[in-house]
């Protein structure tokens, strides 16, 4: 026995296998041994991420290890329901501030279920496994396929998950490696078929203003997004403080903040949004947007009508708190059935809210405003900028050319002296050229 045992360990070492320090056994020896299962890993994965993870991030992290655990579970006898399943772990077990109170019977049987069939990470260490769970990923609920985006995040919440199992030496290395396999491309160029012109966009904030008092109240909330390109979570928590609102001429907005609307089951305080810093920016970013005097005057009137809250925000539900999405969603869709023919309210022009943003974005760069400001204004770096307004951009190509062509031939009206260097630069270096700039030398 011992000379067979010896055999084993020799056929590990030749092999190149590793051996762990403490215990003298081969790596893969040392994970039969633990056995620590997919389920185990994953609500340890989560409780790492929760601390520092945004409420968002959090309900993100849940879904996508949802979706992976699914996926692995076998389809043996007594599983759950599919969607007791998913609500279970989504709610319960991937959601680390709920994990420690009792989840209904029901939820509580399914989780039961997974702790006993999950299988160990371990066995996950396979590409042709890893396939499969990606192709999962890939889909809906319903089996259509998932948007690209989507399908990256989820991806890179299972990635990372699998890297920290590398990184507690459950796996040799990540499986996700060895797949070759392609997420769906994604369309990051904006539907044009959205962006409402100027004229369509005073039309659905004049329908917006005529829907009673709500809608005299979110009148200047969506002016924000068409004329100062703000997101609506930003829109959410701009106060009085924020804003520089002169009797003539432009304004300004010194945009410090934003406010999410998520569950309350991901935030720590138990509150329906969050409060944090820009997107994308440090917390105590500030990021001034010069706003135009038809805004200016949207907000004056904003205020003197309705005042600010007692935190000094100047929009807010009936009830006093945040504006609420499904609140300025319905307002958005009634007007939009007011300011628009049948053929628009049918097509994606301003379908929802947000499309206010991307039509002042694409405005901004037709009226020839830089892309850099651009940029800046909007709270965006310039590489989304292009990527995302490529069809913007492209029709202001020719315009450009046109000006570049007209600069040329402007040049080429003019009369040069011999040896002068002057705005037709091109020209007169070509008749000045001295022997050391030719590389001839004496």
């Amino acid at each position: 026995m011992a000379d067979g045992r010896r055999s084993q360990l020799l056929t590990a070492a030749r092999s190149g296998e590793a051996f762990d320090e403490e215990t003298g056994l081969p790596v893969s020896e040392l994970r039969k041994l633990n056995r620590v299962t997919w389920y185990s890993h994953a609500k340890d994965y989560v409780d790492m991420k929760w601390p520092g993870a945004a409420a968002k991030h959090r309900a993100s992290i849940a879904e996508s290890l949802t979706l992976v655990t699914i996926s692995v579970c076998p389809n043996a006898k007594g599983r759950p329901e599919s969607e007791l399943l998913r609500r279970a772990l989504y709610q319960w077990a991937y959601n680390a501030g709920r994990r420690q109170q009792e989840p209904p019977e029901a939820e509580a049987a399914a989780l039961a279920w997974v702790e006993k069939h999950s299988p160990a990470i371990a066995d996950l260490d396979s590409a042709q496994r890893m396939r499969t769970v990606l192709d999962f990923l890939a889909k809906k609920k319903d089996g259509t396929p998932a948007a690209a985006n989507t399908v990256r995040r989820r991806r890179a919440v299972l990635s990372n998950c699998l890297n920290i199992a590398v990184e507690r030496e459950l796996l040799l290395s990540n499986p996700l490696a060895r797949v070759r396999w392609k997420a769906p491309k994604s369309v990051e160029e904006l539907d044009e078929r959205s962006v409402a012109t100027p004229a369509q966009a005073r039309a659905l904030l004049t329908a917006v203003r005529e829907q009673g008092k709500r809608g005299e109240h979110l009148e200047a909330f969506f002016g924000c997004m068409y004329y100062a390109a703000m997101r609506p979570e930003e829109v959410s928590v701009l106060s009085r403080a924020q804003c520089v609102l002169p009797d003539s001429g432009w304004g300004r907005l010194n945009l410090a903040g934003a406010r999410p609307q998520v569950g309350s089951a991901w935030t720590d305080d138990g509150k329906s949004y969050e409060e944090r810093g820009l997107k994308h920016r440090p917390r105590r970013t500030v990021r001034p947007v010069p706003i135009p005097p038809v805004l200016v005057g949207l907000l004056k009137r904003h205020i003197e009508q309705f005042g600010t809250g007692k935190d000094g925000r100047l929009f807010r539900a009936v009830e006093g708190g945040p504006v609420r999405s499904q609140e300025y969603g319905a307002i958005w869709k009634e007007a939009r059935g007011r300011a628009l023919t049948p053929d628009q309210v049918a097509s994606p022009l301003a379908r929802i809210p947000y499309d206010l943003r991307h039509a002042c974005v694409s405005f901004w760069l037709r009226s020839g405003v830089s892309l850099a400001e651009t940029a800046r204004r909007a709270g965006q770096s310039v590489a989304v900028l292009q990527r995302y307004y490529a069809k913007v951009l492209h029709g202001e190509e020719e315009r450009m050319n046109e000006l570049i062509d007209r600069g040329f031939a402007e040049q080429d009206n003019t009369e040069h002296k011999p040896g002068e260097l002057a705005a037709g630069w091109p020209h007169a270096l070509d008749e000045a050229e001295t022997p050391e700039i030719r590389g001839e030398t004496g």
